[in-house]
């Protein structure tokens, strides 16, 4: 790779220890990638924010980092955690919290927005053509397919190292010819709601892999409906981006209404329909979608031993404030900066849950060790309320 002078000096460790262990991690990955320089970003998106899948080893690189001054050069946003402040830390062990505490304290150190939402782009969305170095793959397809920015799918580690030194690696989808749509998807169906939306998302990332699709027949939905898509492509598959239309040149793939019945059913695993919790929140959801929850929860009641979660973050929760009083007063919980699937639903006794997301689905039964039921969000309210 080609390093300019600057970017030499911080390599030789002229700019201290945690500057060059981020270079060197970034120019390593360039190099595994064919990259010829680095680029500039605007900004970047860092996961392995959630005590439960990062656990304490790397808790000490982060310490590390913190206590060498290491401060953020670009605007850097955090996934979600394991627990919420108002309602799930009261839950749980102490030592979670206080570990969950503690990585947030370095990452705050470093100067990362305390964001905690795998929807960083309700925050603050990115402009179109700027290049990005985001982790989290559902806001990568997002980004890249609805919202037209640029992004590869980061790890953790090079996300944050891009987010100090405050560049990346130029290769991948950073480069326009690698952004070019090569297979057309026909979807031969009409596809109705977000729960059939992450369906063809799991069922596309098993099929095309590193693809990418133009897909054809897809409604004009909203963009509520595309996040399901965009999130559950992430999850099966390592495409980091889709195209609405274009192509009808080389491999066509028809998608019927078949194949989306099995999905869902597939990502079905419960022996009951009665769920311990039912969730509704992944990815996070916008404030269009807690306005439509609140709607269709007012005057219910959430039913005895069940519970009721919607996760968003911070941000959407404080737009909403009116909505999220109609919510709690039926008995849910309105989660912020929180992540079921990250969080520690097994030490609660949660042995099912229920979802209209297809991510949650799919990871639930290995990341939370509980089965599933996938349905739209009105099944999934009709089985947590009453009244």
């Amino acid at each position: 790779m080609f390093l300019t002078k600057e970017e030499e000096r911080i390599y030789d460790g002229e700019r201290g220890w945690a500057n060059q262990t981020c270079m060197k991690i970034l120019v390593r990955l360039g190099e595994l990638f064919d990259a010829e320089k680095l680029i500039p970003i605007d900004s970047a998106h860092v996961s392995g924010v959630s005590y439960k899948t990062l656990g304490d080893a790397p808790i000490q690189f982060l310490r590390a980092l913190a206590d060498a001054d290491a401060k953020v050069q670009v605007r850097t946003t955090l996934n979600p955690q394991s627990m919420d402040s108002r309602y799930l830390a009261g839950k749980l062990p102490e030592h979670l919290k206080e570990q969950q505490l503690n990585i947030l304290e370095q990452f705050e150190k470093m100067g990362l927005t305390k964001s905690l939402t795998c929807t960083p782009y309700y925050l603050h969305s990115p402009r179109k053509g700027s290049h990005n170095a985001w982790a989290e793959s559902s806001a990568v397809v997002y980004a890249n397919s609805i919202l037209g920015a640029w992004t590869n799918r980061e790890g953790g580690p090079s996300a944050l190292s891009a987010a100090l030194i405050g560049k990346t690696p130029d290769y991948g989808i950073h480069r326009a010819k690698n952004r070019t749509a090569n297979v057309t998807v026909e979807v031969e169906m009409d596809i109705q709601n977000e729960t059939e939306y992450g369906a063809l998302g799991i069922l596309l990332g098993r099929i095309l892999g590193d693809r990418i699709p133009a897909i054809e027949g897809l409604p004009a939905n909203s963009r509520d409906m595309l996040k399901q898509l965009c999130a559950a492509m992430a999850t099966t598959g390592m495409t980091n981006m889709l195209r609405l239309g274009g192509t009808k040149e080389g491999e066509k793939i028809s998608i019927e209404s078949k194949q989306i019945k099995e999905t869902i059913e597939e990502l079905s695993t419960a022996s009951t329909r009665q769920p311990d919790l039912v969730f509704l929140g992944c990815p996070h959801c916008s404030l269009n979608e807690i306005e439509r929850i609140a709607q269709l929860v007012e005057g219910k009641n959430v039913k005895n031993g069940t519970e009721f979660w919607v996760c968003t973050s911070c941000h959407i929760r404080e737009k909403a404030i009116d909505q999220v009083r109609m919510i709690e007063k039926a008995g849910g919980h309105v989660l912020d900066g929180v992540c079921t699937i990250v969080s520690w639903t097994e030490k609660l006794q949660i042995k099912t849950i229920m979802t209209n997301s297809a991510k949650t689905a799919y990871y639930a039964p290995t990341l939370n060790k509980a089965e599933t039921i996938l349905a739209q969000l009105e099944d999934c309210l009709k089985t947590a309320l009453q009244g």
